[in-house]
């Protein structure tokens, strides 16, 4: 080959060369610009912040029904709906505009693209279907509805009857000052609109009462979230899912809450160091419902120099009308201490159980605490080791479902002796004497304490009214009268 036709094919090679990186470049130079106009043209559906947005009105001016249809043709070029852009009473669009019904998918898929890469397509395309009812939408709610929509769930419906206060702003994920006498579920779609405005979010401004249950919980749900605060409404809803087969998940007590790390999730049953989750089990069992029931809670323990909760017959109410601070008459009376952080991480963890639920994320099992059916087991041996050396038989009329309703449920996690919680450090003994091996004489010790008990009581023949002071009798005489009110819905 002469080198004139070399210096003829060499031109020929970088010309097609060139051309194909032209070609990519403008490619992908295209690309980016059609996603940043839809991107654009997104925003501007959405509307900005500020107070000059068009308000419907019948008296509209001539150049503000230009100005709207020129936006409405706008959002019908990239398919974005009118009716998604508005907000109530402060719409870009007025009701009598609707556009086209589609979201462009480009966009949507890159905003949930760290999803898709977590859980997989076909777990990404299960949130992208799922309907999730969020039933209160305080501090807990808030944040769980608003990180269910960030994580693309398809459809939420979110009930709340309360509106935004002052006192809100220290944990409600999205509401400000301008939301202050609004109502909250209003406050939380008008922000999550411009999150991810092809999210349908459903709200109902009402509180939840069991009469109208069916009505509120309509439409096969993939999962109801429980974040109510008043203990009546909270068992209804949770009765009402379980006899319904409707999966739910509740949270607990946030309230004077302060240790992030003890945020646990699991079965109720489990709920451990939380009055809340304790008064939940408790009614729920008069119900006949002792598990199936997921819920978040906290077990941090409460300590002398920690915050509590007043209780509900406080006297200190006396000095002053605090129930008129309620909304409704006899609804959440108490002011309850919160540290804003812990509700969110609250309904953080409520989300991210849901996310991987129903992506069908392998999380496994969760672990509870320090393992207590471990603690349960060794309470329950060390029981029998005591009937062994005091009668020659192991046989316990206890089994670890009933260890675990002594320690929990009736002494609280805490010695009768020195009302300290013992941990894993705790042990049940024989009470009496005379009486029998029953929950009806079986207290709660320290190990050292109850070894102590055994020597002294039980083989040392001294007197309890000796071994004891009157407060710790008293003690005991009163959680063996909740006892015996309270086995009666036992199973």
């Amino acid at each position: 080959m002469t080198w004139d036709r070399k210096l003829i094919v060499l031109a020929a090679l970088v010309l097609a060369t060139a051309s194909s990186v032209t070609s990519v470049f403008g490619t992908l130079a295209y690309q980016s610009y059609d996603r940043k106009r839809k991107l654009a043209a997104l925003k501007a559906a959405i509307g900005p912040d500020s107070d000059d947005r068009v308000t419907p009105s019948i008296s509209r001016t001539v150049s503000q029904d230009d100005e709207i249809h020129t936006r409405v043709e706008r959002l019908n070029e990239y398919g974005i709906p009118a009716a998604h852009a508005r907000e109530v009473g402060l719409g870009t669009i007025p009701e009598d505009y609707e556009g086209k019904k589609e979201w462009d998918p480009v966009l949507i898929d890159e905003q949930l693209a760290r999803n898709r890469i977590f859980l997989g397509d076909e777990g990404l395309a299960k949130v992208r279907k799922a309907f999730v009812i969020v039933v209160g939408c305080g501090g807990v709610g808030s944040w769980a509805v608003t990180m269910l929509v960030r994580s693309g769930v398809g459809k939420l419906r979110i009930i709340d009857f309360d509106q935004v206060t002052l006192s809100s702003l220290n944990r409600h994920a999205s509401a400000t000052l301008e939301d202050v006498g609004i109502p909250k579920v209003e406050s939380l779609r008008r922000f999550l609109e411009k999150v991810a405005p092809w999210v349908e979010v459903e709200t109902h401004i009402e509180l939840w009462r069991k009469e109208s249950a069916a009505e509120m919980l309509r439409g096969t749900p993939t999962i109801v979230v429980d974040a109510i605060d008043n203990i009546d409404t909270k068992v209804d809803l949770l009765e009402y899912c379980y006899r319904n087969r409707i999966e739910v998940i509740s949270a607990m007590g946030a309230g004077c809450k302060s240790d992030p790390t003890r945020i646990q999730i699991g079965d109720i049953s489990g709920s451990i160091e939380d009055p809340l989750a304790r008064a939940t089990r408790r009614r729920l069992r008069m119900r006949g419902i002792t598990t199936g029931i997921m819920t978040v809670f906290s077990s941090e323990k409460p300590a002398p120099d920690k915050v509590t909760l007043l209780p509900l017959d406080q006297k200190t109410f006396e000095k002053g009308k605090v129930d008129e601070l309620s909304v409704l008459h006899d609804f959440r009376a108490r002011i309850l201490p919160v540290l804003g952080t812990m509700p969110g991480m609250f309904g953080l963890a409520l989300a991210t159980h849901i996310i991987t639920h129903i992506g069908g994320y392998p999380v496994g099992e969760y672990i509870i605490g320090r393992n207590r059916v471990k603690t349960y087991d060794s309470v329950l041996h060390n029981l029998a080791g005591q009937k062994m050396r005091l009668e020659g038989s192991q046989k316990l009329p206890l089994d670890m479902d009933d260890v675990g309703y002594i320690i929990e449920e009736v002494f609280r996690g805490r010695s009768v002796v020195s009302r300290e919680a013992g941990g894993n450090r705790v042990a049940l003994t024989k009470w009496d004497p005379a009486g029998d091996w029953t929950s009806k004489n079986v207290v709660l010790m320290s190990k050292e304490e109850a070894k102590v008990h055994e020597e002294r009581v039980l083989k040392g023949g001294t007197r309890l009214e000796d071994a004891y002071p009157p407060e710790v009798h008293e003690l005991v005489r009163k959680r063996f009268e909740e006892e015996k009110w309270y086995s009666r819905f036992r199973e």
